[in-house]
């Protein structure tokens, strides 16, 4: 499972009151903690190991670590590591040294870059565990990096950190996600500063890879009118429309009842389809029937173990399946206890529905692509678009959709926040 640490030991100062006894990340936007919003979007990402970088009141990060939603929805485990004193953000990674996975994820607890952060864990499992790259980040681009100090970027790798500049310019600043190994522990130590003391230095060696995202939402709960706005713009960013994939004969070939991992061979450009559909902003939902459990060639938990090799495999390439529904009933199977006609089978639209009822889903700007005429009156019946998909690569004909239809939404444009 791959791990995340999140950075919560921040004290929040220019928010005045709001964090005089609050540590920054559990302050409420919308209807619960920002945090909780952070622990989200990681578990839709297929991220099941969280741990919490914790200092002022860490009391409280521990109550919320027991008691987080999304961490029970996604069946994350949640640990929490508190710094001794206050040891900066390079401190605070070194203190939890003992509780970090060899490569880790990492993100600022007071802020929110909306970006695939598997991205940047398959960007280094590509150049391997050697020490020649020790980290990747993820830039936004913004219209003034004068303001923050520019990144300097050739060929994907990071040359320098720049000082803030009097001229403005436009370019990628650091966006606070990370992928790390645990090599970055040699140049951090018990009072250190992640940006000083670290990302400086990798840039000078060229150890660490640039992952831009131009049109990725960014914002900083850390001052007043950031905190105000994301009261209604966090609500309404995760409100996103959704790719519907069926399964067999879409993401991988339909070779009659695929019940196992020895039997499953992804379509062309599959792994890459879906990527670039997170990446766009979409929820990836997969919708398939499965009458192949109610007649008795595989159980629910092959069907189980085979989507979680799935997601493990998309995960190398840098991309997540946010949910799945699945139906294992037929008019005709052979066990008598998935022998129905069930509103979730495929021409009817029921699995469609159940995803739209648990999940903020722009339905208008939805689509389903599927390889049989019932998908497509399964989207049809619930509101959505249909594709079919008869064969290729799934990848040209998911870029042929996202052109054509204008469906390439970002979620929003780089909010740039004041320091």
């Amino acid at each position: 499972m791959i791990q995340c640490a999140i950075l919560c030991g921040g004290l929040g100062t220019r928010l005045g009151t709001l964090t005089a006894k609050t540590p920054k990340p559990l302050l409420q936007v919308g209807e619960g903690p920002f945090l909780e919003t952070l622990i989200f979007e990681l578990g839709r990402q297929g991220i099941r190991k969280v741990l919490l970088l914790a200092a002022f009141r860490s009391e409280q990060i521990e109550l919320f670590a027991a008691s987080s939603a999304a961490a029970n929805r996604f069946g994350m485990t949640i640990e929490v590591a508190i710094e001794p004193d206050r040891a900066g953000t390079g401190g605070a990674i070194w203190h939890a040294q003992n509780q970090l996975d060899d490569r880790f994820l990492l993100i600022n607890g007071d802020t929110w870059f909306d970006v695939p952060v598997l991205s940047l864990w398959s960007a280094m499992e590509a150049v391997g565990n050697g020490k020649s790259v020790v980290g990747a980040v993820a830039l936004r681009h913004v219209d003034d990096a004068s303001r923050y100090g520019a990144v300097t970027l050739e060929d994907g790798v990071i040359t320098a950190f720049s000082e803030k500049q009097p001229d403005p310019a436009g370019g990628y600043i650091n966006g606070g996600v990370y992928c790390f190994s645990k090599d970055i522990l040699d140049l951090l130590g018990p009072q250190s500063s992640l940006e000083i003391h670290a990302l400086s230095v990798l840039a000078s060696r060229q150890a660490l890879l640039g992952l831009p995202f131009d049109d990725a939402y960014f914002i900083d709960i850390g001052i007043p009118d950031t905190y105000e706005r994301a009261q209604t713009e966090i609500p309404a960013r995760r409100r996103r429309p959704a790719a519907f994939l069926d399964r067999d004969g879409v993401l991988n070939e339909d070779l009659n009842y695929v019940g196992s991992r020895e039997r499953l061979r992804f379509i062309p450009g599959a792994a890459r389809a879906v990527a670039k559909l997170n990446n766009a902003g979409y929820y990836v939902f997969v919708v398939t029937n499965q009458a192949g459990i109610g007649r008795g060639l595989y159980t629910e938990a092959d069907h189980l173990g085979l989507m979680q090799h799935i997601a493990e495999q998309l995960a190398g390439e840098g991309a997540h399946i946010d949910d799945q529904r699945y139906c294992p009933f037929h008019p005709e199977a052979s066990l008598e206890q998935f022998r129905a006609t069930h509103p979730w089978r495929k021409p009817e639209p029921g699995m469609l529905l159940d995803l739209m009822a648990h999940w903020p889903v722009d339905i208008d700007h939805s689509f389903i692509i599927g390889d049989r005429e019932t998908d497509l009156a399964a989207g049809a019946a619930a509101g959505v678009r249909g594709f079919l998909f008869e064969h290729g690569d799934l990848e040209v004909f998911v870029d042929g959709i996202l052109a054509a239809e204008a469906l390439c939404r970002p979620v929003g444009n780089p909010v740039e926040a004041s320091n």
